[in-house]
């Protein structure tokens, strides 16, 4: 068999894992290797080659390596647990900045606790123990989880055309994990536990650094709101894909939806409220990653400020971009329209200013064709009964606004901050999820098809990662847009549209995780979102108009 690396074709002649057929270019990377890509599939370094292909190594500088470096590290937690304490059972909740919250079920965590799970940890790490993938037939997973009542990897038994159960192994500890991790603990030796609120946070490298922990970030806004929706889901028991699809069989998702719309509601009408009461309040800036339906907010919110007397005015930033000649250009000389420094601030300000003193002030619209302003004569003037309303990637940064007092700006962050787990032990990104949507939504209204997104998905997270996410922080207010149901309805639509990515694809190996983590969930039909829901933003045939 023939096997292609980089520029170099080798030659085998019998089955190798590629662990041991790569082992000096693992052993003389730069970063370490975690895991690989092997036909534009996602394996670990134990996968045994028995067929010809392409491989490509991992390292944990690299988006996926983080990923990785981040299941593996979970997975020696839970193991270092049930050594420790055998009856207790970790909850890992959610996702903050180069950090994963869990919380240890009735139980209260002391210092010395947290102390005694890490330096076991660290003890499991040092002896650099195989993680080993076990495989099971169908009728062997049936009559291991009746001698064993766990949850662990029993999702796999819910796919009736699922014939293999696997699980990763440590010794005597085993796990399921949805997606690849490392075949050895010796490799996550940076991590720290931290008690954070009533649980702990697991830290590890960001994949820029990946060779220290970053400075830890206080995210108490955020993790407030995920605390809340957390807590609430957890009321309504929906918290994990198995209650969800539960909910579905025994026809009680309407409900769900009904009750998940309502939460929805209510918060925008108490940011409405909140508003409203602070007449100082003279403009309300936006801000939120890609797909986290910030145009669908942004109206539902006009609709609750005009039940409050206030009438809302739309001001577009992008139509204050600078003149093309003077935008800025990246490290590899293209124009870089996602930096501060591409939109006309002075111009801005300058119009906010005047417009904040009751002046008319027309407004450009700027012709992404020719990279330049137009005057058509759109002039606006803030009445008394008006607020500003402005939405950008910018608008958490007070650089934005700088001319503009404080006390006159509320600010309002949402992202859709998904609580669902698949089971106790693993959740699903946010990120996963703000991915799903926009999949759908440019398939839908822009004419790009799933590889085209996927593809330029690394981009768009690169400019949130420098122009969003470190003002979220900033907020008045956070929204979570994530709908605990939400995946259930968009995999009828991301589905087949994954599925159109061919195995000789770049971007195959991304769409295969997608369609693996979907295949869990119930279908859901789209006929049972409401019409003014967020969703509609990007399966269509909503309210709104976009």
């Amino acid at each position: 068999m023939k096997v292609q690396y980089k520029d170099k074709t080798i030659e085998m002649k019998e089955q190798i894992t590629i662990q041991e057929l790569l082992k000096e270019e693992i052993k003389n990377s730069k970063y370490p290797i975690i895991g690989a890509i092997f036909n534009n599939q996602y394996v670990n370094l134990s996968y045994q080659i028995c067929q010809e292909g392409e491989i490509k190594l991992i390292d944990i500088a690299s988006k996926e390596g983080t990923k990785i470096y981040r299941r593996t590290i979970i997975y020696i937690l839970e193991k270092a647990l049930e050594e420790i304490y055998p009856n207790k059972k970790i909850i890992v909740n959610y996702q903050l900045p180069n950090s994963m919250f869990c919380e240890i079920e009735n139980m209260e965590l002391t210092e010395e606790f947290i102390q005694k799970l890490s330096d076991k940890m660290h003890q499991i790490v040092k002896e650099d123990l195989p993680i080993k993938q076990v495989i099971m037939t169908r009728k062997e997973a049936e009559e291991f989880y009746k001698k064993d009542d766990t949850s662990k990897g029993r999702l796999q038994l819910n796919l009736p055309n699922n014939q293999t159960i696997f699980l990763y192994y440590c010794q005597n500890y085993y796990n399921y994990c949805y997606g690849t991790i490392a075949n050895r603990t010796g490799i996550t030796k940076i991590f720290e536990l931290i008690k954070y609120e009533d649980g702990l946070l697991v830290r590890y490298p960001s994949s820029d650094k990946p060779g220290q922990l970053p400075k830890l970030i206080q995210t108490k806004k955020l993790a407030w709101a995920l605390n809340e929706y957390d807590d609430i889901h957890k009321i309504l028991n929906v918290n994990t894909v198995y209650k969800l699809n539960k909910a579905v069989e025994e026809q009680n998702i309407r409900d769900i939806i009904m009750l998940d719309e309502a939460l929805h509601e209510k918060k925008i009408a108490n940011i409405a409220d909140e508003i409203a009461k602070n007449r100082k309040i003279k403009m309300i800036l936006i801000a939120g990653p890609s797909s986290s339906g910030k145009t669908t907010f942004a109206q539902r919110l006009g609709i609750q400020l005009r039940i409050n007397q206030i009438q809302p005015i739309t001001i577009s930033v992008d139509n204050y971009f600078v003149e093309r000649k003077d935008t800025p250009k990246d490290e590899n000389g293209n124009y870089d329209f996602e930096c501060i420094e591409a939109i006309d601030l002075a111009l801005f300000n300058d119009h906010l200013s005047r417009l904040l003193k009751g002046e008319e002030v027309e407004i450009p619209e700027f012709d992404f064709h020719q990279g330049s302003k137009k005057y058509n004569g759109k002039k606006i003037k803030l009445e008394s009964d008006q607020l500003l309303v402005i939405e950008g990637i910018h608008c958490l940064n007070d650089q934005l606004t700088s001319k503009i007092s404080k006390d006159q700006k509320y600010k309002i962050y949402i992202s859709a901050l998904t609580v669902l787990n698949m089971d106790r032990y693993n959740r699903i990104s946010t990120t996963d999820t703000r991915l799903i949507r926009r999949i759908v939504r440019d398939y839908q209204f822009r004419g790009y098809d799933a590889k085209h997104t996927i593809a330029t998905w690394h981009m768009v997270n690169n400019g949130e990662e420098k122009n969003i996410f470190p003002y979220q922080e900033e907020a008045n207010s956070i929204f979570n847009t994530s709908l605990i149901y939400e995946l259930g309805v968009l995999k009828g639509a991301v589905m087949p549209l994954l599925e159109q990515i061919t195995k000789d694809e770049s971007e195959y190996a991304e769409a295969r995780r997608l369609i693996e983590m979907l295949q869990y969930f119930e279908t859901i039909p789209p006929e049972y979102v409401p019409t003014n829901s967020l969703l509609k933003e990007f399966l269509g045939g909503g309210t709104f108009r976009y």
